[in-house]
């Protein structure tokens, strides 16, 4: 008998059927625009002629202006064009899209991932244009998320909110750096200095001419004031100058700047939440309204507090996942398409018995940075999302970050469920979920597992009056 040899049968994948896409022509009259800063090029592509027999197209370059746009979307409309598709480059297409949807037509706007041409062919404006157009005949583009113009609206305030809290945090962080030039080790005792208002009494004593180390410890407010042998030793030998204080003075005027136009953003962006029919809550008597569903009867919570019961959301992390994923949850077929569009999930890399684990898209980092922060946040709660962070950070190779990441997008798939079903509630699992519901069988192994590892052999027998 022959030996047989050592290397495992490949196994062989069962045949599938998938039902496709029919990706033959889908639409007879369509646009493609390839956009740039001054100008864009509209390729329209359009059914042969009389007596004729390919289908013609024709291309021509529009300023990127809003009179020469609605000119070029009379034309459009007049030739009846059905669908326009054009790259989501830079925010250039923004008064592209506003001008076209205002005079009528579909536009859709696409990844330029997806719109790419083929690799080898002359790369010019016109070819991009007519090449855009040609995949959207065939249906073989997918449409962005554009969101709602009100919804729109409320995200470029969220938006802005973001990055003056930034530029406010990169302010704090500067004035860390000076009070190291001038050899002050405050930032060493202190954990936080941004908000505390001990740190701006001493840094506002320091401009004033104060150098005295034990008359600025003194200046320490609350559970501060235990750390005041420590804060007179980091105040020890400072050479805090003139220049030092002209710069610090600057740092905190804007600070305080930053701080006012914070509050008012925090602010608008609860006007415009509440004025969302979408958002508005439903009262057990059908009433709704920018106030209603708030009762402990009501039918349907406001959308903004049906998200922050979930542990980790605040206020503001709900309003701005509001503003960037919108309230209409049938733009997301599914939690994980949700999660994949926020680049919080790995994208496929098959090929043939090679399998890689795939890098994340990269997704909308706003949205991806909310979820993030609302999963920081849930870590020390006493809920099943704060026990699968503690979970998470303790597993070899795990981390904080992610821990974060993981909960975060925990967190992602809550809110689709939250926003698709507005009579949906949050309910929490607790912390015991995975204590309660964990593998006997599985914890044996495991333990077993390191037992091994540490050189000794079990036998393991179950006891007579085990339940």
């Amino acid at each position: 008998m022959a030996a047989r040899s050592g290397k495992p049968k490949a196994k062989r994948m069962s045949a599938q059927l998938v039902e496709d896409e029919d990706y033959q022509l889908r639409h007879e009259r369509v646009a493609g625009i390839d956009v740039a800063k001054a100008s864009g090029m509209v390729c329209v592509r359009l059914p042969p002629g009389e007596g004729k027999s390919r289908r013609t197209s024709r291309t021509w370059e529009v300023a990127a202006t809003v009179p020469d746009i609605a000119a070029a979307a009379a034309e459009l409309a007049a030739a009846g064009v059905e669908l326009a598709s054009m790259e989501s480059t830079s925010d250039y297409w923004r008064v592209w899209l506003a001008v076209l949807e205002d005079a009528g037509l579909k536009v859709q706007l696409v990844n330029s991932s997806q719109a790419k041409n083929v690799p080898g062919r002359p790369k010019t404006d016109k070819a991009d244009a007519q090449w855009i157009a040609r995949l959207t005949e065939m249906g073989l583009l997918r449409g962005s998320l554009v969101l709602p113009a009100e919804v729109r609206a409320l995200q470029v305030c969220t938006r802005q909110l973001v990055h003056l809290t930034q530029d406010r945090t990169r302010y704090w962080q500067r004035l860390e750096k000076l009070l190291e030039d001038a050899l002050c080790k405050l930032s060493s005792v202190v954990s936080k200095m941004a908000g505390s208002v001990s740190v701006r009494a001493m840094i506002e004593a320091m401009i004033a001419g104060e150098r005295d180390p034990r008359a600025l410890a003194g200046l320490a407010l609350g559970p501060m004031r235990a750390k005041r042998a420590e804060l007179e030793r980091a105040f020890t030998g400072m050479r805090f100058g003139s220049q030092h204080a002209f710069a610090a003075a600057a740092h905190l005027r804007a600070i305080d700047f930053l701080d006012g136009e914070v509050r008012a953003l925090e602010g608008q962006v609860r006007e415009r939440v509440a004025g969302l029919p979408a958002a508005w809550g439903v009262d057990a008597d059908g009433t709704t309204g920018p106030g209603a569903g708030l009762g402990p009867d009501a039918a349907v919570l406001p959308a903004v507090a049906r998200l922050t019961e979930v542990p980790g959301i605040s206020e503001l992390i709900a309003i701005g996942l509001i503003a960037e994923i919108g309230l209409d949850m049938s733009r997301f077929a599914t939690a994980g398409h949700l999660v994949s569009w926020a680049g919080m999930a790995p994208v496929a890399d098959q090929s043939g018995p090679r399998k890689g684990r795939g890098k994340k898209g990269q997704g909308n980092s706003y949205a991806r940075r909310l979820a993030t922060r609302a999963g920081s946040g849930a870590a020390n709660t006493g809920t099943f999302l704060g026990e699968r962070h503690r979970r998470i950070r303790q597993r070899p190779g795990g981390g904080a970050k992610k821990a974060d990441c993981a909960v975060g997008r925990s967190i992602l798939v809550i809110v689709w469920h939250l926003l698709n079903d507005p009579a949906a509630r949050y309910r929490d699992l607790g912390p015991g979920h995975y204590a309660k519901h964990s593998d006997t069988a599985r914890k044996v192994r495991g333990h077993i597992r390191q037992l091994h590892a540490l050189g000794l052999d079990v036998i393991v027998t179950p006891r007579e009056d085990a339940a």
